[in-house]
């Protein structure tokens, strides 16, 4: 927990439940299953942030059951779409199913395999890319990533602070979670120093690192 508890419950208690009952139905249903979606809080800042730069293209890495890319299409402009990466079959299966349950089809499309490979192949450019995928990876997503956010584009980096390990130093972190610690310290290293891009990284949810794309990178080598 990076905010204290009491904190937390007391924001948590001002968001108001999803009036669309499907959506609800997505989020407890992942709850009470344990799959990793969006806390409140960082489902509140996508709502808030989407709704300001209106992006017309969003680019998700980690679909889990499709919940946060069918938020997201919520508060698009008209014509907005989503492209979202999944490895996961089962989550696959389920984000198939919710999307189609809310008449999405058209507007969300879900890529199915490695999100490095996948990324690698995508020609593309997109106004808003939300990272929510395995931790250890976002180093190496990290120059596709930069190729394909759109200039002045928003960069939406989720659960970036590891319940504050991040923070620590890499002698208190158990072995077998020494590497993810320090790729995730090198990720943020590198956002932060980025020269195209402006970063701040706030403790919401797990923490999350917004970054603006400021200008261009260099073409794929």
């Amino acid at each position: 927990m990076i905010v204290d508890a009491n904190i937390t419950d007391y924001l948590r208690s001002l968001i108001h439940d999803d009036a669309n009952e499907e959506f609800y139905r997505i989020q407890e249903e992942a709850r009470e299953g344990h799959v990793p979606i969006v806390k409140p809080e960082t489902k509140e800042l996508l709502r808030m942030l989407v709704s300001l730069t209106r992006p017309m293209k969003i680019l998700e890495i980690g679909t889990a059951v499709g919940f946060s890319a069918l938020y997201m299409n919520e508060f698009q402009p008209q014509g907005g779409s989503v492209v979202t990466i999944e490895r996961n079959e089962k989550r696959i299966r389920k984000a198939k199913e919710n999307i189609r349950n809310l008449g999405r089809e058209d507007r969300i499309t879900l890529l199915e395999g490695d999100a490095a490979e996948i990324l690698a192949k995508i020609d593309d450019s997109f106004d808003f890319i939300f990272m929510d995928a395995a931790k250890g990876q976002y180093i190496y997503f990290l120059e596709d990533v930069l190729r394909l956010l759109a200039p002045g584009g928003l960069f939406v980096s989720d659960n970036v602070l590891q319940d504050g390990d991040v923070a620590k130093s890499r002698y208190a972190i158990e072995r077998r979670d020494r590497t993810i610690h320090k790729r995730m310290r090198d990720f943020l290293y590198q956002i932060k120093n980025c020269s195209v891009l402006d970063t701040v990284i706030l403790t919401v949810g797990d923490g999350v690192a917004i970054s603006k794309k400021t200008g261009e990178t260099n073409e794929r080598k």
